[in-house]
């Protein structure tokens, strides 16, 4: 009895079994909690006292007891009212000094306290984040700042804490323009960033933030703020698409395979985690999709932060940054001027003396200088750049990597500003289509074809093509002036006017009806107007002002021109025509072609953007519409409409995504022979493919299978057995009797009878009689 009692003794001190207790029935066991208690405030006060001198047992009970009383303090809310205050003070106090183990604890602690409601995220950010910023331990600050996140995350998840959220950032906002020299700062744009990229921080505050980032002393700061504006919105987008990869679950596999395997827990259990999933993913679907503004449009101030960034970090003499960090900060002013179309005149100055083929990253500053390029900078300051990056880069001297690279940069400029460029300057450019190198030969026809759809007259008349002559002639295509703006249209919204037009003509009423009484009152009313308007145009041409009819030949007169049928009035030319007589009635058919092609180009403009609002019904059929006519694209008379859409998604491609030196190098591969390696791998690719299209239907079909985790037949195992395994089986049939043999066969036929292994239940034969024995 007494190894009984001493077994239950033992199992009473064990905490987590006396936690498990107290969480079913705190009432019963509040004296066993107020003697842990009692204990833990006593390890407290001396640890308090003397910190250096707690043993390793005393150091570990006070972490068991602080783990046991952090669990069930919603259960005595009042006894524990002062626990969360106790550890904050011990964090606070003793943070370098606690043992790893202890001080995880802690923290843990209070991160359960907040889950339950006994403190708020304000309290425990408050507590946290001034030792994040202080402490010099690496795994402490590690997690501080992975409990802060996570702590930002769920007070987030189901709806934004703006209070809180507002209160942080001005706490990461102070934490940047009160010493912008300390390196501090630095978890304000890790935060910050982290925050944006989990789509958790979305304002224009977050940005605030990180411009100031941009605009500290301190290296580290600066590039990670100009790095969150050159990579943040990417970021968030990559993260968003492998959630939405994660979530992706094929619930037809899974009960094709539940419906096979065994049925087991762990398969329930999947089955219910994945109808979950889709559960979630389809509340997804329906939520309205968030507002993702890009950093750069939620600056407040873009020419203000593009000035300063460029005369701190760059201009000034007395900047910290290295060649590469100065390259990062050239390519945000870039961007910010070319999205926003800015003007910093000092900017296009500062690129000469980089534009050499002996400077290191050449390219990037190409690729900057082609990004800060719009059609509001004035072709002055352009055009001498482009004359520097021809004379250094295209030349018959000249690399074909180099002076393929230069052509593709003076092409990306000429996009964005085609007034850069000069006629004598255009025409040696255009002269190395002819080279013998294929990558220079390219960007040289890239350049010309560029110049044929946009400023053709600027080309030799050999140079400039059949569509771009023609156009020249017909006035379509006009010379660019400097700040001229397209107009704005909503692309295919003539396909939707012509459309609505021809169901108007179809709905018309074409016999009988009160339609064709509304149409001849329509044209009474118009013959009416007419017949006043003559006797108002007679009455006028008289300079007499009076008519008078004297006789009843005039009267007579007047009432035939008003029984007349109506017809179209010609407007009264001047005497000396009417002696001419021929040459009057050309100028006259002149003048009427003259007005009816003006009135054609009137009604070809789109009228709808300004007479209506499109519908949710309109919208549709103009999606319909536009993927009609995106079929004739491809035909040979759209190819002009093709060049002109390609000219303008590049001059729209820098405002959504950069330009990189990537895209300047392109055509440079095409000068570089492979090796023998690459020849090697480039023959065995193509040879994969043409395994993978030679596959016969079947192992298609079969691939298909395995992917969706589907079996294959009893047949095809069969045909895959191994053939030691079914000799046992041919063995057996050999070794049979005769009685067996009959026995087999009987069964065969009574399985025939039946209808096979099933039967046909339910199916009576007409040669049998019922059962009942009734006819």
């Amino acid at each position: 009895m007494k190894r009984k009692v001493g077994a239950l003794e033992k199992v009473d001190a064990d905490l987590s079994s006396l936690q498990y207790k107290i969480r079913r029935d705190p009432t019963s066991y509040k004296e066993d909690f107020l003697g842990q208690f009692t204990q833990y405030e006593a390890l407290r006060g001396i640890f308090m006292q003397a910190p250096a001198s707690t043993t390793e047992t005393g150091i570990i009970s006070f972490r068991e007891l602080i783990d046991f009383i952090s669990h069930v303090a919603d259960c005595y809310p009042t006894d524990t009212a002062q626990v969360p205050g106790d550890l904050i003070q011990l964090l606070t106090l003793h943070h370098q000094r606690l043992e790893p183990e202890l001080r995880e604890k802690v923290v843990g602690s209070l991160v359960l306290l907040k889950r339950k409601d006994i403190i708020d995220s304000p309290k425990l950010l408050q507590t946290l984040f001034p030792l994040l910023i202080s402490t010099p331990s690496k795994s402490l600050r590690a997690l501080l700042y992975q409990k802060c996140i996570s702590d930002l995350r769920t007070s987030n998840a189901k709806i934004t804490n703006h209070r809180l959220n507002r209160t942080f950032k001005t706490v990461l906002s102070n934490l940047l323009t009160s010493d912008q020299t300390s390196s501090k700062g630095l978890w304000a744009v890790k935060i910050t960033r982290e925050l944006w990229k989990r789509q958790i921080w979305t304002d224009s505050k977050a940005v605030e933030i990180m411009k100031e980032a941009s605009l500290a002393d301190n290296e580290k700061i600066i590039v990670g703020g100009v790095r969150f504006f050159l990579g943040g919105d990417k970021e968030r987008e990559e993260l968003e698409d492998e959630s939405s990869d994660e979530d992706d679950v094929d619930l037809g596999k899974i009960k094709h395979q539940i419906g096979i395997n065994k049925k087991t827990k762990k398969k329930a259990r999947q089955m219910e985690h994945a109808m979950a999933t889709v559960k979630r993913k389809e509340r997804r679907k329906k939520q309205p999709h968030p507002l993702n503004f890009s950093a750069f449009h939620l600056l407040h101030d873009p020419q203000g932060f593009a000035e300063t960034l460029f005369s701190k970090h760059l201009q000034n003499s007395k900047s910290k940054l290295n060649l590469e960090q100065k390259l990062l900060v050239l390519q945000l002013v870039s961007r910010l001027v070319g999205l926003h179309k800015l003007t910093i005149m000092s900017l296009y100055s500062y690129f000469i003396k980089y534009l050499t083929p002996r400077q290191p990253s050449v390219t990037s500053f190409l690729a900057s200088l082609a990004q800060a390029t719009h059609n509001l900078v004035p072709p002055d300051v352009l055009e001498p750049l482009v004359q520097k990056i021809a004379n250094e880069f295209v030349s018959e001297a000249a690399a074909a990597e180099v002076a393929s690279a230069g052509l593709n940069a003076i092409r990306e400029i000429c996009v964005r500003q085609p007034l850069a460029m000069n006629d004598t300057l255009l025409q040696d450019l255009v002269m190395y289509r002819k080279s013998k190198d294929k990558g220079v030969m390219m960007a040289a026809k890239r350049l010309l074809g560029l110049y044929r759809d946009i400023a053709p007259d600027m080309l030799k008349k050999r140079d400039r093509g059949k569509e771009a002559t023609l156009g020249l002639r017909s006035g379509e295509r006009k010379e660019q002036r400097f700040g001229e703006e397209a107009i704005g249209y909503i692309e295919g919204l003539e396909l939707l006017e012509k459309w609505k037009e021809e169901e108007k003509q179809k709905k018309a009423p074409k016999e009988g009806g009160e339609g064709q009484d509304e149409i001849a009152d329509d044209e009474e009313k118009e013959e009416e107007d007419e017949d006043g308007w003559e006797v108002d145009e007679d009455s006028d041409s008289d300079s007499d002002g009076w008519h008078n009819v004297s006789s009843d030949d005039d009267a007579n007169e007047l009432v035939d021109q008003r029984e007349r049928p109506k017809k179209k009035v010609k407007l009264k030319t001047s005497s000396s025509d009417e002696d001419d007589g021929t040459d009057g009635d050309g100028d006259k058919e002149s003048i009427l072609e003259q007005a009816s092609e003006a009135a054609n180009k009137k009604d070809t403009v789109p009228s709808l953007a300004t007479t209506r609002i499109l519908t949710p019904a309109d919208l549709v059929k103009l999606q319909e519409l536009r993927l009609a006519a995106s079929v004739n694209n491809a035909l040979p008379a759209s190819q002009r409409r093709r060049a002109a859409a390609a000219h303008q998604a590049a001059l729209q491609r820098h405002m959504d995504d950069p330009l990189t030196a990537a895209e300047i190098e392109g055509l440079a591969s095409l000068s570089n022979k492979n090796t023998k390696e690459q020849r090697i791998a480039m023959a065995k690719a193509g040879k994969e493919d043409k395994d993978e299209v030679r596959k016969s239907t079947t192992a298609r079909r079969k691939e298909k299978k395995q992917e969706q985790g589907k079996s294959t037949t009893n047949r095809e195992k069969a045909r895959k057995k191994n053939f030691m395994m079914t000799l046992g089986k041919a063995k057996g049939k050999q070794k049979k009797s005769l009685v067996d043999r009959g026995k087999v066969l009987k069964a065969h036929k009574e399985r025939g009878k039946r209808g096979g292994t099933r039967g046909n239940q339910g199916i009576v034969a007409f040669d049998q009689p019922p059962d009942d024995g009734s006819i």
